[in-house]
Order: C-alpha cells, then sequence, then structure tokens
C-alpha cells in the first residue's frame, strides 16, 4: 500500500492510497470462494460454482464491490495512521470511486480535517510565578483561623446592632403574591437567616440591611429569574413577591479563644504549640504534593499564551464532550445530579455550558501550544515507546492490542499522547521559577484594621 497526502486549504489533506494488484488479485480470489460457500448456486455444490456463473448470478459488479468495500475499510484508517498529519473528524471518501479490477492496482482518495499546525511567538523557556515552598507563620495562622471557624458561635450582637451583609438574623417573615394571598411556604414566625447566603434574592438582602432589632419593614420585590431555597416554590405563579420582615434580633459570629484548653478539647491537642507544629508539618506535606501540579499548570498556561493560530471548533467541541462525559460520570458516582450540583454553585445551566465551553477552548489552545513547542524541539514518539504503552496497560497481549490500534487508525493518538508528555516535561523542567510576591504588608495591615473597626462597630 502505497499513501500520497495532498496539502488543501482549511487544514484539509486529500489522501491517495494505492493498493497493488496482486493484493487485489488475491482479495478477489478470497471473496469468490467465500460467496460461492455461502449462496446455494442451482447446479453447483455449494463452494464449486465457477466466477462466471456467479457474475451471472449475483451481478458482474458484486464481489467487485465487496472486495473495494473491504480494502477501503482496511486502508484508509492505516493509511490516516502512516500520514504526517493528526486527523480530526471523519474523512469524507471520494463518492466517485471506481470498483477494483482484478490484478490491477487499485487507487482511492479522501479528504479529511487535520489538527493545524500553529506557532509561538518564543520557544524561549516560560517564566512563571511560584509561592515559597517554605511554610511561614501566617499560613499557619490561617490554618487555625479555619479551624476556629469551624467551631464558631452565633451570638446576639449588641441591641442596636444594623442589619450587614454576612451578619445573622432571627426574623418574623410572611408574604403575599399578586392576588395578596399569603404564601404559606414563606411564613416564618421565627427563622435564622445568614444575610448574603443567597437563602432569599439580593433583592431582599438589600431591603433588610440597615435594619435594626425590634424593626419591621414591608416591601415588595419582583421574583427572581432564577430560584433561590426560598423562593423555590412560587417560581411561576406570581410575577412580585410582597414581604412583611420584623427583625426579632441581629447575631454575629464569636470565633472561640485560641487557647490549650480549646487545642485540647476540640482538637485533641496537648497544646497550641503543638497544634501549630502539627499544622506546619501537614501543609509542608500538601505543599509537596501540590506544587509539582501548581508548576506544570501555570508553566503550560504560560506557553498557552505564546500560542499562535486558530483554534478549530472541531477540536474544541470533542474535548467538550469529553469533559461533559467525565463530569457526568462524576456525578453519578458521587450520586448528586445536575440540578443539585447547580443550586450547591448557584449558577444557572447557561453558565455552567459556558464555562464547559471556555475549559475546553482553553485545554484545546493549551493542547496546541505544546504540539508546536514539540514540532519546533523535534520531539517525536518512538515504536518502542508506543509499545511500552501498551504494555503498561496491563493487557494479556499488548501487541495484539497495539495491532488492534494499528487497524482502527487510532495508533496517532498514542504517539501524540507520548510527544505531549515528553513536550510538556520538558517545558516544565526549563520553567524560569520567580517567587510569587507575598501580599504587602500594608494591605493585611488595612485588613487588620477594617475587621477591627468591624468588631467595635459591632459592640456600639
Amino acid at each position: 500500500m502505497e499513501t500520497k497526502v495532498e496539502a488543501l486549504e482549511g487544514n484539509r489533506v486529500k489522501v491517495t492510497v494505492t493498493v497493488e494488484g496482486a493484493t487485489v488479485a488475491d482479495r478477489m480470489k478470497k471473496k469468490y470462494k467465500e460467496v460461492a460457500n455461502s449462496y446455494n448456486i442451482p447446479g453447483f455444490r455449494r463452494g464449486k460454482a465457477p466466477r462466471p456463473v456467479i457474475d451471472s448470478a449475483l451481478g458482474k459488479d458484486y464481489v467487485r464491490a465487496l472486495v473495494t468495500d473491504d480494502i477501503i475499510s482496511e486502508t484508509m484508517p492505516l493509511a490516516m495512521d502512516e500520514g504526517t498529519f493528526y486527523p480530526v473528524g471523519q474523512p469524507d471518501l471520494d463518492k466517485d470511486a471506481d470498483l477494483v479490477a482484478d490484478k490491477a492496482d487499485y487507487s482511492y482518495c479522501f479528504e479529511i480535517e487535520t489538527k493545524p499546525a500553529g506557532e509561538l511567538t518564543s520557544y524561549e523557556p516560560v517564566e512563571i510565578a511560584m509561592p515559597s515552598a517554605e511554610v511561614d507563620d501566617e499560613q499557619i495562622d490561617e490554618q487555625i483561623d479555619l479551624l476556629r471557624e469551624h467551631y464558631v458561635e452565633i451570638v446576639p450582637a449588641p441591641a442596636n446592632t444594623k442589619v450587614k451583609e454576612d451578619k445573622y438574623v432571627d426574623m418574623k417573615v410572611s408574604a403575599t403574591d399578586d392576588n395578596g394571598d399569603e404564601i404559606a411556604s414563606l411564613k416564618e414566625e421565627s427563622v435564622e437567616y445568614s444575610v448574603g447566603s443567597g437563602v432569599y434574592p439580593k433583592e431582599f438582602d438589600e431591603q433588610i440591611i440597615g435594619m435594626k432589632k425590634g424593626e419591621s419593614k414591608q416591601f415588595t420585590i419582583d421574583t427572581p429569574a432564577e430560584a433561590t431555597a426560598a423562593t423555590a416554590t412560587v417560581m411561576g405563579k406570581t410575577t412580585k413577591i410582597n414581604f412583611d420582615v420584623e427583625i426579632l434580633a441581629v447575631k454575629k459570629k464569636k470565633l472561640p479563644e485560641l487557647t490549650d484548653e480549646w487545642a485540647m478539647t476540640k482538637i485533641g491537642v496537648e497544646t497550641v504549640e503543638e497544634l501549630r507544629n502539627e499544622l506546619r508539618e501537614e501543609i509542608a506535606s500538601q505543599n509537596e504534593s501540590v506544587f509539582p501540579r501548581l508548576k506544570e499548570s501555570r508553566a503550560l498556561m504560560a506557553l498557552a499564551e505564546r500560542f499562535e493560530g486558530e483554534v478549530p471548533e472541531g477540536i474544541v467541541e470533542d474535548a467538550e464532550a469529553n469533559l461533559m462525559q467525565d463530569f457526568f460520570n462524576q456525578l453519578q458516582r458521587s450520586g448528586m445530579t445536575l440540578d443539585m450540583y447547580l443550586q450547591q454553585l448557584g449558577i444557572t445551566s447557561a453558565q455552567f455550558r459556558d464555562d464547559i465551553k471556555e475549559q475546553a477552548r482553553d485545554m484545546t489552545k493549551q493542547d496546541l501550544a505544546i504540539d508546536a513547542y514539540a514540532a519546533h524541539a523535534g520531539i517525536e514518539a518512538y515504536e518502542d515507546e508506543v509499545r511500552h504503552e501498551f504494555e503498561e496497560a496491563g493487557t494479556g497481549d499488548p501487541e495484539a492490542l497495539m495491532e488492534d490500534w494499528r487497524r482502527n487508525g487510532q495508533l496517532h493518538l498514542v504517539r501524540q499522547g507520548i510527544i505531549r508528555q515528553k513536550a510538556a516535561k520538558e517545558i516544565v523542567d526549563n520553567a524560569i521559577v520567580v517567587e510569587e510576591k507575598p501580599e504587602k504588608a500594608e494591605e493585611k495591615a488595612g485588613k487588620h484594621a477594617k475587621a477591627e473597626e468591624e468588631a467595635e462597630a459591632d459592640a456600639e
């Protein structure tokens, strides 16, 4: 079999495949024998009918058509795999292709879209910023604050404290619809609510912010386009919701005092110092496993920013389909539904689809950038490396599996994966790493000052 590849416009190629006449003759012989054994032709024992009789009984082009289909279906995947291009999508066979002729060379053509060959603005090592791997006291303080947050108490704030974002309130709520009828699902004699949590619509929060204990307020909001936990039961039943709210109490979070006693009773360590030492070891261990992946992610993202060229929609759509399939497999394993997941994140299905599409486009651009780097660096996948991949798969017969992939025209996917792995390793290993600038001291001081001001305001 010989293969000739001709470049066309729009990242397409035309492939001409020629099969030797000897191969065609052998296929014709076997196919006539197969047909003779499959049909009862009057006057001849099964398998003994000569070619002219078979042609007369089934049509002179019947066997030729069968052989033509067999040759094309078997050689087309091989032709795509042997080419110097990476196919995208399905091939378009020349509709005017001839049938084979016994003992004569047979040629046919097909066109297919290919992965584009992009370029990078620079092939020099990428420069990335990475946080320091050393564990400092501030990181430990942050972890301790998270632990204290887990054991936070919700306590009454001073009587004149105003409702603010992130505050808690006890409130009495009632509501009516467009017709003035009471909405039973929104009636609460006393309910604790975290302002800004999204249980009630944002417009509801805007109305109660600034209120104090003992104050009442009546207001009307439009029924939100997207349901919240509180308004889910009225969606589609009313265009407006008329609220009557009384603030029974304003509350705030109270963090537990950081003492040896708290560390012992809640965390199970003897002292705060012991807790800090354990956290230091834990953060260092996490850094050891996370930092290599973080470095790879940032290096490849930096490389993708250098990519020059088009990002074909066909490849993006394939990546999007794979991401969706992986996502739904994860959902199924976790026992969640899509609606549950969207509600948990507080996003719409349209926002979710847009996010998946954006991820697919970013992934595709990154892959194409790696391919461009690999082509520039002359990185290749060798036969022994391809064979090793099948050996690592743990199948009983890696050679047979490799041959199956070859016959199906999928071996280029393995080669592509090997090349990308080798290129990515080289990119990451050669990356120039600079230490990520820590948050400025004055910014931290400003945050602490703001926190103190809020604490003082709560105490007033």
